[in-house]
């Protein structure tokens, strides 16, 4: 029914702009999402990139520094130990200057502190007066130095936590060793420097070991024991924080599994390196500066929409009203369409049910001409037998002419089963379904099939289980179903020299029968089980059988599917489900 005969023309011009709004708006919207991906990306590289650039070149500033203060410290042994009032009063035993002295070195140099010790690792003038009168002769600083000809550097775990760095060096007077000058190197400034930005810093040694950190208690650790503790509670936890949601960047670490950028340093004193870890706050401040005014600009727009919409809502209310008398007309028209559409769809199941049974018929029409062949050889050799038992009669051979009453009886049996198959074949299905062996169905099936496949040479090549397999169904279905694939089969090899039909049943979650030919294959799948579809010649068909037989497998709880197989011809296959009799007994119990 045209329904556009209960409305104006007119009144169609507002739907179509809606429609053409709501195109738009789409549009709109999935331009605001590609421009606002591309720019996230395009803004997220380059920012990155540039904060990569700045904290490669301060992680270089601050191995620059570590090392000038590392070298400014290494000469002060060499030249404190040739000071002649340190050696002066190591000769004499006399301290009461060397403190002072000591304190007016250290402001200048710049160390943390300064210390004399005497032979006996006793320090007699030190900077930090704390420390007057403490014994370190096992100290490393100490004890290497009394040993080495050079200024020694050690690295000293202090009590406290953390570590020493120091610098000694043995003092002589006349080839004779007298005492040992030490200077602690003031790295714990570097340390405090670092934590008021935002990375994390870490030097290691030549082993992996961390001896400064932003966070303490990472000292002593390898950095992959620092990276699997608590992310510190500091300026970059807060940062780490503020960008957890941010996935788009790619890391190079994680701490406590919040992607931070890794940057390594090789600084050129004993193997030590320097590790900073940088968030990506200001990458994510930055990128997302950009796209609020992206998302601003295109929310904007989508206002404006809207609002232009909402007038042109009022507008379209009259419109609506002065078709509401229309609608109910339309409605009214549907209803009577409705009503008729499903008596037609009544009417076309019952035709259905028809063409399914007109099919099976025509199939036993088709197949009659080959067994009424078969019916006229069992006929004509009955009517050699019984002229053979007249004439043995005749001459009181009674016992022979037995033998040959005996086989008529045979052909006569015969003929039988070869017409209750056909009787079976014809008859319409069951209402209940009952267990049915797949292997008798497929032989009852084959047995139809006979003469057809006797008479066109088609080699069978049947692979059946050891043990029987149920489904539940109607057994003279099944046949009519697995006799129409056996005829598409026949007819697919029409063309075929050696022409081949292969069987297969399985049982697994369900059963399974595959029929396989070597024919050309199947040109259109998608229109293969509609009704009518056929590529057999005008009279040889008419394009029922698998669209029937796919109705009866789905009617049986199954599917019956179609392909093209690898090597070549049609494969169809049932799939139906298994039925266990002990199950269902338990079941039922």
């Amino acid at each position: 029914m045209d329904q556009t005969q209960f409305r104006d023309p007119d009144t169609w011009q507002p739907s179509a702009i809606s429609w053409r709004v709501r195109i738009a708006l789409v549009g709109l919207l999935v331009l605001a999402i590609v421009v606002i991906s591309i720019t996230n990306r395009l803004l997220t590289d380059r920012f990155t990139e540039s904060t990569r650039n700045r904290a490669e070149l301060r992680i270089a500033l601050y191995g620059g520094n570590l090392l000038a203060e590392l070298r400014q410290n290494a000469i002060v042994p060499q030249l404190l130990g040739r000071d002649p009032t340190l050696i002066s009063a190591l000769e004499s035993a006399d301290y009461s200057l060397s403190t002072q002295r000591l304190i007016s070195f250290v402001e200048e140099i710049g160390a943390a502190s300064l210390m004399l010790l005497d032979n006996d690792g006793r320090i007699v003038a030190a900077t930090d007066r704390n420390r007057l009168g403490s014994s370190f002769r096992s100290e490393a600083y100490f004890v290497d130095a009394i040993r080495a000809n050079s200024t020694i550097f050690s690295v000293i775990e202090l009590e406290t936590g953390g570590y020493g760095f120091f610098y000694s060096r043995r003092i002589q007077n006349g080839g004779n060793t007298i005492g040992v000058i030490a200077v602690e190197v003031d790295l714990k400034k570097f340390e405090r420097a670092w934590a008021g930005i935002s990375d994390a810093v870490i030097v290691t040694d030549s082993t992996g070991q961390i001896l400064l950190a932003t966070e303490p208690r990472w000292r002593g650790e390898t950095e992959a024991e620092a990276l699997a503790n608590q992310t510190p509670q500091s300026a970059i936890e807060r940062a780490i924080q503020a960008t957890a949601d941010w996935t788009a960047l790619p890391p190079d670490a994680y701490l406590q599994g919040e992607a931070v950028m890794r940057l390594d340093a090789r600084v050129n004193f004993r193997g030590w390196r320097m590790v900073s870890y940088t968030t990506y706050a200001s990458v994510r401040e930055r990128v997302n500066g950009v796209l609020a005014l992206e998302v601003m600009g295109f929310a904007i727009l989508l206002a404006l929409a809207f609002y232009f919409l909402s007038r042109r809502t009022a507008g379209r209310a009259a419109i609506f009203q002065r078709e509401s008398a229309e609608l109910r007309a339309l409605n009214a028209a549907l209803q009577r369409e409705i009503a008729e559409r499903k008596r037609v769809q009544e009417t076309l199941a019952v035709a259905e049910q028809t063409l399914e049974q007109s099919s099976k018929l025509a199939a036993l029409g088709e197949m009659s001409a080959a067994v009424s062949h078969e019916l006229n050889q069992p006929l004509a050799a009955m009517k050699t037998y019984l002229a053979g038992a007249r004439l043995l009669l005749r001459r009181n051979r009674p016992d022979e002419a037995l033998s040959s009453f005996g086989r008529i009886d045979d052909l006569i049996e015969r003929m039988g089963a070869i017409t209750r198959q056909l009787k079976s074949y014809a008859r319409k299905g069951q209402e209940a379904f009952s267990p049915v062996n797949m292997a008798d169905a497929l032989s009852g099936s084959l047995s139809m099939m006979e003469p057809q496949l006797r008479q066109r040479q088609v080699q069978i090549a049947q692979i059946l289980p050891d043990t029987p397999v149920y489904t539940l169904g109607d057994r003279m279905r099944l046949e009519q179903v697995l006799v129409n694939l056996l005829r598409n089969a026949l007819d697919a090899t029409k063309s075929e020299r050696s022409p081949k039909v292969e069987i297969m049943l399985s049982a697994g979650e369900t059963v399974t029968l595959t029929v396989r030919d070597n024919g050309p294959g199947i040109e259109d799948l998608d229109a293969l089980f509609e009704p009518f579809y056929t590529t057999k010649q005008p009279g040889d068909g008419v394009g029922l059988g698998l669209a029937i037989s796919s109705g009866i497998v789905s009617d049986l709880g199954g599917r019956l599917t179609a392909r093209n197989g690898q090597g070549g011809g049609a494969v169809f296959e049932i799939q139906l489900p298994v039925y266990d009799g002990k199950r269902e007994t338990q079941a039922a119990e």
